[in-house]
């Protein structure tokens, strides 16, 4: 009987200082869809897919693995936001500003980019498969995209 306690309290107790999932602030997401700004809120894992973010006010959010598959942040103001670990497959930015904003281990693939801002931006890792960038100083090994 010890021995079965044992079992179960050495396999339960990494779980007692597992540090909980970081999740999006539900009235912050429902603030952010409904004012369309939600400067320096918490929106880490939120599920933004599609979402008409069209100008939003997102300065200094945390959208660390947000899911924006297919949204459009046309004139949104992402300025010192952190988009690490976030999806923006087929995401579209038009005139967006991602100055100082933290994108490591970003999902770009076939997002559309053109004339985004992205002074002091922390580039890193990100994904680039079939993306479209026009007017956007985002370089890759050296040479700019087109």
């Amino acid at each position: 009987m010890k021995r079965k306690l044992l079992v179960v309290f050495a396999f339960l107790t990494p779980l007692l200082w597992a540090r909980p999932v970081q999740a999006a602030d539900p009235a912050q997401v429902q603030q952010l869809l409904t004012t369309n700004s939600c400067e320096g809120c918490d929106l880490s894992g939120a599920d933004l897919r599609q979402a008409h973010l069209i100008g939003a006010d997102l300065r200094n959010a945390d959208l660390t693995g947000a899911q924006l598959q297919e949204a459009n942040l046309e004139g949104a103001d992402l300025t010192g936001a952190s988009l690490k670990q976030a999806d923006l497959t087929d995401a579209f930015l038009t005139n967006a500003s991602l100055n100082l904003t933290h994108l490591q281990s970003v999902n770009l693939t076939r997002a559309r980019l053109y004339n985004v801002e992205a002074r002091g931006a922390v580039i890193a890792n990100i994904n680039l498969t079939d993306v479209k960038m026009w007017g956007t100083p985002i370089s890759v090994g050296g040479a700019s995209l087109p």
